[in-house]
């Protein structure tokens, strides 16, 4: 009896020892980063550039491997059925991750608990634009026209199930009027669409927007975020147009598929933070319209439980369902 509880010691001794001998040792091989985007994308740009600087703070190659499809879906899925070693990480957005699972009856993968979360990387907000030669030029103006029509006002979207899709949705709910989505397939299309006035207006990130609207080929009418933007520090927000209930916007983070060590997701953790902090990387997110957060692995846990729950509640608002 007492030679096997000495055993049983000695085993978990051993077990804690290889433990922290593996832990101490990652990363001893490049680390690859999905994406599921293509490149020159907002979220490739966020990837290629935490991705350059966390390889420095890590020491180790950190390979940027695009993914593109199905809004996010195919890279998330590869990632959250890959080896759980710390190897295989994803630069999750707020689409694959929380909206998906609730428009999309047939997902691959379960965000909640197929996925470990690394840290909250960045946020960016969205502007109501419409065609420069609208002849709204406010966004009081804008849903009172909306108001009045016999017609829906035609939005534009990147994609079925996107945040600017709900956003839309929002926005007629909070205005009391119809709207009727316009599914683009590609982001170039939309953005086409809006400058050639084919559509009343759309929602876009604030770095899409920027020279568009520096250019004098569109017109901005409202800011989805609490705050202002530095990008468009002229452009109100919906609060400041009361219009609250018109506030979202699109997170990034680093995921390592559900399993990864807990002292393997502190190290990428405490890197990737790092990284975000370095101020050639603040220099070129906050230059492409993003805010920098890095925040705690806890506290993306936290904001994918609440963001699902959100999620779940404007989707079913809509009663829009992709299968």
């Amino acid at each position: 009896m007492k030679s096997s509880l000495i055993q049983k010691l000695l085993s978990a001794a051993i077990l804690t020892v290889a433990s922290a001998t593996a832990a101490a040792a990652y990363p001893d091989q490049a680390i690859r980063l999905t994406v599921g985007f293509p490149p020159g994308t907002g979220p490739d740009i966020v990837a290629r550039t935490v991705g350059d600087q966390l390889s420095k703070e890590i020491g180790q190659s950190v390979v940027v491997e695009n993914k593109a499809g199905a809004g996010g879906q195919i890279a998330a899925y590869s990632v959250a059925h890959n080896a759980p070693d710390g190897y295989s990480i994803l630069l999750g957005e707020v689409g694959s991750i929380s909206i998906s699972p609730e428009t999309t009856a047939t997902l691959s993968y379960k965000p909640l608990t197929e996925f470990a979360a690394i840290t909250e990387a960045v946020r960016a907000n969205f502007v109501l634009v419409i065609p420069a030669n609208s002849p709204y030029k406010t966004l009081k103006e804008f849903v009172t026209a909306a108001q009045a029509s016999t017609d829906n006002f035609n939005i534009a979207t990147f994609g079925a199930g996107t945040p600017g899709h709900f956003g839309a949705e929002m926005l007629a709910d909070a205005g009391q009027f119809k709207i009727e989505p316009i599914h683009y397939r590609s982001t170039g299309d939309a953005l086409s669409a809006i400058i050639a006035g084919q559509v009343q207006g759309a929602f876009v990130t604030t770095a899409m927007a920027a020279p568009q609207i520096a250019g004098g080929k569109m017109r901005a009418l409202a800011i989805t975020g609490k705050d202002r933007t530095k990008m468009l520090a002229d452009i109100p927000t919906f609060g400041e147009q009361n219009m609250p209930n018109v506030e979202f916007g699109a997170w990034f983070a680093f995921f390592a598929p559900a399993g990864t060590p807990v002292d393997v997701l502190d190290v990428l953790n405490k890197n990737t933070v790092t990284a975000l902090k370095a101020e050639s990387v603040r220099k070129t997110l906050e230059g492409s319209g993003f805010v920098i957060v890095g925040s705690s692995r806890q506290e993306l846990q936290d904001l994918l439980v609440a963001e699902q729950k959100r999620w779940a509640q404007v989707v079913k608002k809509t009663g829009f369902k992709i299968n």
